[in-house]
């Protein structure tokens, strides 16, 4: 007997084998950035990439990657509480990427090269807004402010990068619901000719 998973397994799956990517990926940068490259002024994240890659798929579900990317950063780099609210709520504000979502469309976002782009450049930042601002509540220096998006540039690029790559595969960056309807039709169709 062929057991299927229901929708809200798939989702739960899938989500958690996102999460585990994201960790394993942060965890990985930050150790390597700390102790190979420590005296570099740039900072990689694919925190930003994969939060994109979920709202997407997902929608606001992508608030636990945001997060969790931010625990994963600030635990690596030994981070005071501050600056785990700092990035905690600060990459919080990437949820204002769903209007763009809405407004475009999650087939058009994944369709066309550039509003891939601007999509993945958009939800870096949203967050390195949210960073800025967030440090500032806590009375941050406006200069040191200002270092959440200069020292995170090269994440832009690298966001983007891996945005757009997923893109370009089956099932990626598409919203699951969709991919599902859209597999299932083909198998459909599959054993119709069949026949």
């Amino acid at each position: 007997m062929k057991h299927h998973l229901t929708f809200k397994q798939y989702r739960s799956m899938d989500l958690f084998f996102f999460a585990v990517m994201l960790c394993f990926s942060e965890a990985l940068i930050v150790n390597a950035a700390l102790h190979w490259f420590p005296d570099q002024l740039y900072s990689v994240s694919v925190t930003a990439a994969v939060t994109a890659i979920v709202f997407i798929r997902w929608g606001p579900w992508a608030a636990i990657h945001a997060v969790l990317g931010a625990l994963v950063y600030c635990t690596a780099c030994g981070g005071s509480w501050k600056q785990y609210l700092i990035y905690g709520l600060g990459n919080l504000l990437s949820l204002l990427i769903l209007p763009l979502i809405r407004m475009f469309g999650k087939e058009r976002i994944r369709k066309d090269p550039l509003l891939t782009l601007f999509y993945a450049l958009c939800t870096l930042l949203l967050m390195q807004l949210g960073r800025a601002l967030t440090a500032l509540l806590l009375g941050g220096d406006p200069k040191t402010c200002l270092s959440f998006f200069t020292t995170d540039a090269l994440s832009g690029l690298f966001t983007m990068v891996i945005v757009w790559i997923a893109a370009r595969l089956d099932g990626i960056l598409e919203d699951q619901k969709t991919y599902l309807l859209r597999i299932n039709r083909e198998r459909e169709e599959e054993k119709g000719g069949y026949r």
